[in-house]
């Protein structure tokens, strides 16, 4: 499935709170007793922020064994794995279609990321704490909103770019939420940033 590669930033929109419901229940449902929670997290996740109109969703999963029966529960509603991507803790997952998550109602879904992240792992932990950060300081989502839309004006089709534009933004907050240098380290890394 292709979808624009342009970066867009949009105003925040209460329906994607809405639609993480949505897509939270059939996860539930189709996963059952594989999952410890669903979590949205991205800038999606935080109301009042500006974001590209794509949700993030973490799946967590309590070890290894659980991770691979989610694995091949969600290829059959349409989720192809991508592997960890780089990423310990964290695998990813590509949509077969605008219809993924496959459905009895056949719809079309908005744009998502998903991912199943063990639980405990440093990936799901970065998620959560950038996400109750913003929560908890309204200034930080009026500023991280701007600068999502200067990147995404300088950096209209380059998503490394506009990743790593971010990067120091979230390693600032995330080291005043108590991540380690280390984990900044880490991120740093994994985004490519020099």
């Amino acid at each position: 499935m292709k979808r624009d590669t342009r970066i867009v930033i949009e105003a925040y929109n209460p329906r994607w709170s809405s639609t993480y419901e949505e897509l939270k229940l059939l996860y539930q449902a189709s996963l059952q007793d594989l999952l410890l929670a669903v979590e949205h997290v991205g800038s999606t996740s935080v109301v009042g922020l500006a974001a590209k109109p794509i949700l993030d969703i973490d799946l967590v999963v309590a070890d290894e064994a659980a991770m691979q029966k989610v694995i091949s529960k969600l290829a059959l509603i349409g989720y192809q794995h991508q592997g960890d991507l780089g990423i310990v803790g964290r695998e990813a997952f590509k949509l077969n279609s605008a219809n993924t998550p496959y459905s009895a109602f056949q719809r079309e879904w908005p744009a998502h990321h998903l991912y199943a992240c063990l639980t405990g792992s440093t990936p799901l932990r970065n998620h959560l704490l950038f996400r109750d950060y913003l929560r908890t300081h309204r200034a930080k989502v009026s500023e991280y909103g701007q600068l999502k839309k200067q990147l995404a004006t300088l950096y209209p089709t380059n998503i490394p770019e506009y990743v790593a534009g971010k990067t120091a933004f979230i390693t600032t907050c995330l080291k005043q939420a108590g991540i380690s240098q280390d984990e900044v380290d880490q991120i740093i890394r994994q985004n490519n940033v020099p």
